[in-house]
């Protein structure tokens, strides 16, 4: 299979639909068409049930949907790690690292505090990221490293250190009845009508239904619970980045949060060795 037939086919068994996959792709809807059947023809296979009204992945289509990602994942990684290893070698090395925007930022400081002492560190690119966004950063390969969070984060594949863990806590705005509690349950914050719980983006960019407010990055998040728009279940950490109007009460039976440090388990590279090993220490 080429390349360019998986991002076709994987564009079709997202949208489900042949219109959207070539709009997406910026191609016509007719040769997208022939790509995908020339494709089913190769493989001896169905991959797609089709209707005059509907698009669905056969079993063969959905194993291929799933391998296929990962492929394209691996091609995308493979471009970006040689790039990188081009810039290394004509003198420009450098380790990129993900981390979610707003979480573990004592430790991160720490940790790049403490990189820079090492006499052989390289210059440490930090990307910032949304929820979960992340792994899939490290994942393609426009990330050497990331810092993770479980349960949150999907850490399968990847080899990983842990670092700390620690229990979570409910941001809530100052004067709120809850705010005055020693400590929470889940279940108490689950239906409290005057502080829906957020929404974030999923992997499309859209947002599912419901009365939360749609939020798009922490600073934004603790803002609105300040104006007492929702409340929000962090890790205990996130203590120091509060501001005054925001009280954090723990939550008794919330799963405890590991932070790991991830990288790909076949990497190579002695800069995020380096890197991981001033994690550990610290």
């Amino acid at each position: 299979m080429e390349t360019r037939e998986l991002r076709y086919f994987v564009a079709v068994a997202e949208e489900l639909h042949f219109g959207r996959a070539a709009q997406r792709l910026g191609i016509a809807q007719p040769p997208l068409s022939r790509a995908i059947s020339q494709l089913e023809r190769r493989l001896g296979v169905a991959l797609l049930e089709r209707t005059p009204r509907s698009v669905t992945l056969t079993d063969a289509g959905a194993v291929l949907l799933h391998e296929g990602r990962a492929a394209l994942d691996a091609v995308a990684a493979a471009e970006h790690r040689a790039r990188r290893a081009g810039l290394a070698a004509a003198g420009e090395p450098a380790v990129v690292l993900a981390a979610k925007a707003g979480a573990s930022s004592e430790l991160l400081a720490k940790l790049l505090h403490a990189y820079a002492a090492e006499p052989d560190s390289v210059p440490v690119e930090v990307v910032l990221c949304g929820p979960g966004e992340q792994a899939g950063l490290l994942r393609d390969g426009r990330a050497d490293v990331a810092v993770l969070h479980r349960p949150f984060d999907d850490t399968s594949g990847f080899d990983t250190e842990d670092l700390a863990t620690e229990g979570q806590v409910a941001v809530l705005p100052a004067g709120h009845p809850l705010s005055t509690r020693a400590d929470l349950r889940l279940s108490d914050l689950t239906d409290v009508p005057e502080l829906p719980l957020p929404r974030w983006p999923g992997p499309d960019g859209t947002y599912a239904d419901g009365p939360g407010p749609e939020v798009q990055s922490q600073t934004q998040l603790l803002q609105l619970v300040s104006l007492g728009r929702t409340l929000v279940v962090v890790p205990d950490s996130a203590r120091s980045q509060l501001h005054d109007g925001l009280i954090a009460v723990p939550v008794v039976d919330a799963p405890a949060v590991t932070t790991v440090i991830a990288w790909p388990p076949h990497s190579r590279s002695r800069a995020v060795a380096g890197l991981v090993n001033a994690a550990v220490r610290l």
